[in-house]
């Protein structure tokens, strides 16, 4: 069973993009978003947090620095506990980034091309660990 109070914080630099996946996200009963524009917002808003991020969805293609590394910086400074990368990249590329953080061993759930579907964020959701 799906829990929907799980704190997510959800990172994309398109003002679109982060306006529109939010709203979905909370057309899909998730309340508790923290959002931002950055990965640098993102270290600052995981920094100032209470507790790890239930879920870190982010997009690759951030300016600042690519969303696999921010995933990478996060869940070793305990900030998150599972991730999913949001992009629009081709699968091809997608599935070489999963093959990177498996090896890794990051928390990365997997990926999701743009823009989210509610069905596939739920079955990637299902594999959580939370």
């Amino acid at each position: 069973m799906l829990k929907n109070d799980w704190r997510i914080l959800l990172v994309e630099d398109h003002p679109f993009q982060l306006f529109a996946t939010q709203c979905l996200l909370e057309s899909f009963g998730f309340t508790q978003l923290t959002v931002t524009d950055s990965a640098e917002g993102a270290l600052q808003k995981m920094h100032e947090a209470r507790q790890p991020f239930d879920i870190l969805l982010c997009d690759q293609c951030l300016p600042d620095l690519p969303g696999l590394e921010l995933i990478q910086l996060a869940s070793h400074r305990g900030m998150i506990r599972q991730a999913i990368l949001l992009s629009s990249l081709t699968s091809l590329e997608l599935e070489g980034l999963r093959k990177q953080a498996s090896e890794h061993r990051l928390p990365l759930l997997g990926y999701l091309t743009k823009p989210l579907k509610q069905t596939e964020f739920r079955n990637l959701l299902t594999l959580a660990l939370i």
